[in-house]
């Protein structure tokens, strides 16, 4: 939801960023694995206790995600990149709300578990759209240039970082948290389930 406002506030500086990156060589690849890597070290450090460092590589890692397309742009776009780019996301998105049943699985875990389940839901509705829009040959921008059709939602990046940011500073509201998005995030996989019964319930136009 809060994706699109996100990206006209960052989209200036991601671009500029990139655009000096590439022009010395950096690829975008790279910067989409070593991102996830920082992404796997803040997990790592929210399972050892210490929240506020992770916050920080948290912040990092998502700058680098966004810079990583537009290096992409400033360079040359591929279908893998577009490809390693969302699977990596899927690994940090995991991976965050898992440090923190590690580091506390009495109070944690069971939230944990029913959030890592509702992203896997939300994320199956967003890559299965995608696919069947690609198959129909649909495109949209609503989200900038991606590499694969992006559905637009309730709980979207954004969404999922201020909610990670929360977990970090208020390390014993996880489970309240994380109950509350878990069913922001299976809203926003059904409402995609419900666009995509109107848009794919009839076969492709034949022209």
């Amino acid at each position: 939801m809060l994706d699109g406002a996100a990206r006209k506030l960052i989209q200036g500086p991601l671009d500029r960023g990139g655009l000096w990156l590439a022009a010395r060589g950096v690829r975008a690849d790279h910067v989409t694995v070593a991102s996830c890597l920082i992404g796997l070290s803040a997990a790592v450090l929210v399972a050892t206790g210490y929240m506020l460092a992770a916050l920080l590589l948290i912040v990092v890692s998502r700058i680098g995600d966004g810079l990583d397309g537009s290096i992409a742009r400033a360079s040359r776009k591929t279908d893998f990149g577009g490809y390693l780019d969302i699977t990596l996301d899927f690994v940090f998105y995991g991976a965050i709300p898992f440090g923190f049943v590690v580091y506390d699985p009495a109070a944690n875990g069971l939230a944990g578990a029913a959030l890592i389940f509702s992203f896997y839901v939300n994320g199956a509705s967003f890559l299965a759209y995608a696919v069947v829009a690609e198959k129909r040959g649909l495109s949209t921008e609503a989200r900038g240039a991606k590499s694969i059709y992006f559905t637009t939602g309730l709980a979207e990046a954004s969404e999922t970082f201020i909610v990670f940011g929360i977990f970090c500073l208020w390390p014993a509201g996880f489970a309240p948290v994380a109950w509350v998005f878990t069913v922001i995030c299976l809203y926003t996989a059904l409402s995609r389930i419900i666009q995509a019964r109107a848009a794919f319930a009839e076969p492709p136009s034949q022209t």
